[in-house]
Order: C-alpha cells, then sequence, then structure tokens
C-alpha cells in the first residue's frame, strides 16, 4: 500500500508544485509586471522552493557533448553497446578528426555505477573527468519500476554475471572502476573469471568507497542492515509497482525509500541547503541557485531496485559478510578473490565517508592475496565525504591524477 499512497501523494501534489512554478516564473521574468512588485523576488524564490520540494524528478541526462583531448575540443556521443534487461552498456564514443585518430589509443575504462538508488548520471563527472585521456563505458542500470515482470527476477548473482559479461565484451585489454555498491559483485566477477583462467580479465580494477567488509567501522548504513533481521527488511520495504508503470506487480525496494533514508542521514544538512538556496534566489546569486539546482536534480532523481537483488546483498554483504568471509557461492563455485594474481588492484577511501567506512574497501587487499605488492595500491582521500571521491574538486585534483597514474602504469 506505501507505494500506492505515495502515487496518490505525487499526484495530489502535481497541481500544487505546476501552480508554484507558473507563479516563480511570472514574479520573475523581466517582461513580467508582477515581477516589479515589493517583495516579487522574495515570493519568487519561496514559490520555487516549494516546486523544487513537490515536483517529481525524472531521470537526468549525461549532457557530455564535447571533451577537450590534447588541448582539442573532441565532440562526444552515447552509443549502446549492449541492452540487457536490466541494464545497459554506454559508451562515451569520442569523434576524433582523420590527424587526431591516429594518436595512441587511450585505455578502455570501463565503470561500475551503483545499483543503489541513484542513476549513472551521479558519476557525470567521474566520465567527464576520464574521458580527457580515456576510452569510456558505464553501465546505465534500468530502473526496476519500467521493466515488465515477463523478464524475470533479478538477483545478485545476475549481477555478477552482467559484470563478467560486459568484462568479457571489452576485455582483456580493459581497466575496471567500481562506485561503491558494485565493488562486491566486480570483485566476485573477477574472482570468478581468475579461477575459471578466463583469457578476458581485464588489466585493472579501482574500487572506489565500498563494502568489501562491511565490518570494518560500521557506519549507520552498515548498523540499520545488520542489526535487523532479514525478514524485517523483506515485510517492511519491498512493495509492488503501482499499475501505472510497464513493471505492474514487480516486488521492488521503492527508490523513494532509499532517498528519504539517505536524506534521513543528514536532515540539518539538507534543511541548510535549502534554505541557502532561497537566500540565493532572493540575492540574485544565480550561480549558487544554478549549483544547487544541479545537485538536487541528480540527488532527487531515484529509481527502484528488484527486490531479489536489493534482499540478497542485504543478506549477503551486510549480515552473512559472505565475500570476506569467503562463503560466497555464485551458483555452485566459490567466490575466491586468492585467486587474481595478475589484476592490478587500487582500492580509494574517502577520510570523511559517513556511508562506507575506512577500511571496508581496503580490505580487498588482504582478500586478493596473491596479488604481488607492486600492483596493489591504497589511497585514503583527505577531506573528502563519500560523493567527493568521484565528483566535484577534490575527485578531479586529488583523487583522478592518481588512478590516471595507476591505470598509465599497468597498460
Amino acid at each position: 500500500m506505501l507505494y500506492q499512497l505515495h502515487e496518490f501523494n505525487r499526484a495530489f501534489l502535481t497541481p500544487l508544485t505546476r501552480w508554484a512554478e507558473t507563479n516563480a516564473q511570472l514574479l520573475r521574468h523581466p517582461y513580467s509586471l508582477f515581477a516589479y512588485l515589493p517583495f516579487s523576488h522574495r515570493a519568487a524564490a519561496g514559490y520555487e522552493l516549494l516546486y523544487r520540494l513537490g515536483k517529481q524528478y525524472g531521470k537526468p541526462e549525461f549532457n557530455i557533448h564535447n571533451v577537450v583531448v590534447d588541448g582539442t575540443t573532441v565532440t562526444v556521443s552515447e552509443e549502446v553497446v549492449l541492452e540487457k534487461s536490466f541494464c545497459r552498456l554506454l559508451h562515451f564514443k569520442r569523434h576524433f578528426t582523420a590527424s587526431q585518430a591516429k594518436r595512441k589509443p587511450d585505455p578502455a575504462v570501463l565503470i561500475f555505477a551503483p545499483l543503489s538508488g541513484h542513476h549513472a548520471t551521479l558519476l557525470r563527472d567521474t566520465v567527464r573527468t576520464l574521458l580527457q585521456e580515456h576510452d569510456v563505458y558505464i553501465t546505465e542500470w534500468i530502473d526496476a519500476r519500467l521493466v515488465p515482470l515477463s523478464e524475470g527476477p533479478f538477483h545478485l548473482h545476475d549481477y555478477v554475471h552482467y559484470c563478467i559479461e560486459f568484462i568479457q565484451l571489452l576485455g582483456p585489454n580493459l581497466h575496471l572502476i567500481s562506485v561503491c555498491q558494485p565493488t562486491v559483485p566486480v570483485l566476485a566477477a573477477v574472482s570468478l573469471m581468475a579461477s575459471n583462467k578466463d583469457p578476458h580479465l581485464p588489466k585493472s580494477m579501482t574500487m572506489m568507497g565500498g563494502p568489501i567488509d562491511a565490518r570494518c567501522s560500521p557506519t549507520a548504513v552498515n548498523t540499520l542492515a545488520s542489526e535487523k533481521p532479514y525478514s524485517w527488511f523483506e515485510n517492511h520495504v519491498v512493495f509492488t509497482v503501482p499499475h501505472n508503470y510497464p513493471g505492474y506487480l514487480r516486488r521492488v525496494y521503492p527508490g523513494f525509500l532509499q532517498h528519504t533514508g539517505f536524506v534521513a542521514m543528514n536532515p540539518d544538512r539538507h534543511l541548510q541547503s535549502h534554505w541557502d538556496f532561497y537566500l540565493h534566489l532572493v540575492e540574485g546569486d544565480g550561480e549558487s541557485a544554478d549549483a544547487h539546482r544541479q545537485f538536487y536534480d541528480e540527488y532527487n532523481a531515484v529509481l527502484d531496485l528488484p527486490a531479489e537483488y536489493y534482499l540478497d546483498t542485504i543478506k549477503t554483504v551486510f549480515q552473512e559478510f559472505a565475500l570476506p568471509e569467503g562463503t560466497w557461492f555464485v551458483g555452485d563455485q566459490r567466490v575466491a578473490p586468492e585467486d587474481i594474481k595478475n589484476v592490478a588492484l587500487f582500492t580509494i577511501e574517502g577520510e570523511l565517508d559517513d556511508i562506507s567506512g575506512s577500511g571496508q574497501t581496503e580490505a580487498a587487499h588482504a582478500l586478493c592475496k596473491n596479488i604481488p605488492s607492486k600492483r596493489k595500491q591504497h589511497f585514503t582521500a583527505p577531506k573528502c565525504g563519500h560523493y567527493g571521491i568521484f565528483s566535484g574538486r577534490r575527485w578531479r585534483e586529488v583523487v583522478y591524477p592518481r588512478i590516471k597514474d595507476f591505470i598509465q602504469k599497468h597498460e
């Protein structure tokens, strides 16, 4: 019933948000007489804030149309390399001129975006930065409410098989970057490939802010997942998709619940951010207001997760700790990171990360004990929270240069 109530509330608020948007425009547009009334700026700011608090946020676009490579602007287009029921493999193709095409090919990088509530566009800055010196691919996970029930379920082991299929398609001259949640299934995929002596093994894997071993420095996210029994998640946060979506009757963990959880972790910060947005509008600080819009257009756009995958993750990663315990089986094969020998490993954590605690990602080094030490590297990004290790100024100036050097070293 909760999902249906959410949809009813959204439908109820739609006329109000549109009314607020219209009023904001009338009170702000230079050709509108209302814009010159006393206190029009304050009223317009209040209406826009109301509009943004109540509106429905759709899937954002990457909007990466060009990038500077070797000092020259190059056009970029998105191509779907492979489309699966729950994921699209995207390629950001750079269109070089005839003379530019003669340059040495850049390393191929496959970014595994999280399937944890937000769209892959959350990694827009990651992609844009990497494109300067890399040939970039990314996983774009599909909102489960848009996947018809006829496509079947999607479990954590299906995620692992997707990873293997994508790596085999693009490998072996490939470097992997996994951000947050996918560090676990990506490590599992590479482990299984190594155990099976797959010739398409990647050259390196960079793992950023992920729960390889969630027992290390547990955060509020880890505590909730470990303290509540599996049955609690199954009975309290899993719902069926309403009839107005293609995935009608599919069991999902709704994106709006995940978003509520994210906001609840730092309510004061979000409240202050919205108040600052109102003040920026009143003061005419368009640059700061635009920065707020861009962040929350992304942050508030969420997708539903297949219930099977979500519950598998809770059990396998946060309750049984199956990967670090060595008890995780995909099908009838144990996930054995110790079988990885020739894939370079780089782990990255944020000093201030409140989602994946200190040591959780670095734990991959102990599990991959047969990778030579000269092919291993770890970095803790100072003054970086969870999002700062893959987006923003510190990502571009502090984290990215190290990833670039690591990839070049093992290219």
